[in-house]
């Protein structure tokens, strides 16, 4: 299965899902993971660039280009819940800590 997560600088899952500027994604299976690649994908810094649907398209531009499954955050917001709902994509909220160990919870 393929999660994204969001991650900080030290490895920890940043609870800033929407406004992080770098996530990983994790090819998980069986438990463990297969393959791990870290992005810079500045959406805290893109965040305020135009509109709220136009922040929610380019997030979801990147998941569907990486053909993401999951996603593993500490929280995401109504909006952006509905966005991934629509996508089809699981949601496995209340993470933190170890961004692998998150990555490996929500696979």
């Amino acid at each position: 299965m393929k999660v994204c997560v969001p991650v900080s600088a030290d490895g920890q899952v940043d609870p800033r899902w929407g406004r992080a500027d770098c996530v990983a994604l994790a090819d998980v299976a069986d438990g463990e993971i297969r393959d791990w690649q870290e992005f810079t994908v500045g959406w805290g810094t893109l965040h305020d660039q135009g509109t709220e649907g136009a922040h929610h398209a380019r997030v979801a531009r990147f998941l569907r280009d990486n053909q993401v499954q999951a996603i593993a955050v500490r929280h995401v917001g109504p909006g952006m819940q509905r966005m991934l709902e629509s996508m089809a994509i699981r949601v496995v909220t209340g993470l933190g800590g170890d961004a692998r160990s998150a990555a490996c919870a929500a696979g």
